[in-house]
């Protein structure tokens, strides 16, 4: 069947991206930005109870593969320990907070964020000529802004996040709902991801063909997974998807 689109992990795969959610720096800065919302925890506290909570999201969720809501982390910690000053902020903005603080977040663990080299061409080539999706873990309250930020946002569509949904991959209803929205059968599409497991392994258990992409920050140590092409290139993704028959599986 012919190819009509290529669904794609984001951090990784197109986006060379490094965090530190462990720092302290961060929590430094969050509750200095909690305490201008009259809540006051001290920085330890903090990132004691936000790791708290996201354990217990994992927990509750019910999932195999469980994600969390960073957004629903800073509602409990407001819940927790909101102040009448707190509670005196006008509505608007306390309905925002969560998602503010989420976003404050990230930017505070963020070291770098930019596209892999080639990538922009890539995906503008391929973009005219094919249905171009993302599967990504992570939560709605950075991932769409961050391909926004590296120039990316504009060629996919749709983008699926895992923050959305309350697991991640390699659950096989990301990627179906991937298909569902774009309209296209499995056999009518492929997958790039840079980790064999979550993104191979849960692209293939849904029927798409997949390109592992074997980037800096990829993870390929599973012996049980096989993507159907390998590519350490990002400029190889143009031959394979030209013309896939003709070219083999391959490690490098």
């Amino acid at each position: 069947m012919t190819i009509r689109g290529i669904i794609f992990d984001i951090n990784g795969t197109l986006v060379d991206i490094s965090t530190n959610e462990m720092h302290d720096g961060v929590y430094r800065v969050m509750s200095n930005l909690l305490s201008y919302q009259g809540i006051f925890l001290d920085p330890e506290l903090l990132k004691e109870t936000y790791f708290k909570i996201m354990r217990r999201q994992f927990e509750s969720g019910g999932e195999k593969f469980p994600e969390f809501d960073a957004s629903g982390i800073f509602r409990e910690i407001i819940t927790l320990y909101s102040t009448d000053f707190t509670r005196g902020l006008p509505p608007e903005k306390l309905e925002q907070l969560p998602l503010f603080l989420a976003e404050t977040f990230r930017a505070a663990s963020l070291f770098h964020l930019r596209p892999y080299p080639e990538v922009e061409g890539v995906i503008k080539a391929l973009h005219s000529k094919y249905r171009l999706a993302a599967v990504s873990d992570g939560q709605a309250a950075y991932v769409v802004a961050e391909l926004n930020a590296v120039g990316l946002l504009g060629y996919f569509d749709p983008v699926v996040v895992s923050g959305d949904f309350g697991y991640r991959k390699p659950d096989v209803r990301l990627f179906e709902t991937a298909l569902d929205t774009m309209h296209l059968g499995a056999r009518e599409v492929l997958f790039v991801g840079n980790d064999m497991y979550r993104d191979v392994y849960g692209a293939n258990a849904s029927g798409i063909k997949t390109i592992f992409f074997k980037s800096e920050n990829s993870c390929s140590e599973n012996e049980v997974v096989k993507p159907d092409y390998i590519i350490n290139n990002f400029n190889e993704l143009l031959d394979i998807v030209e013309c896939p028959r003709l070219t083999p599986a391959r490690l490098r």
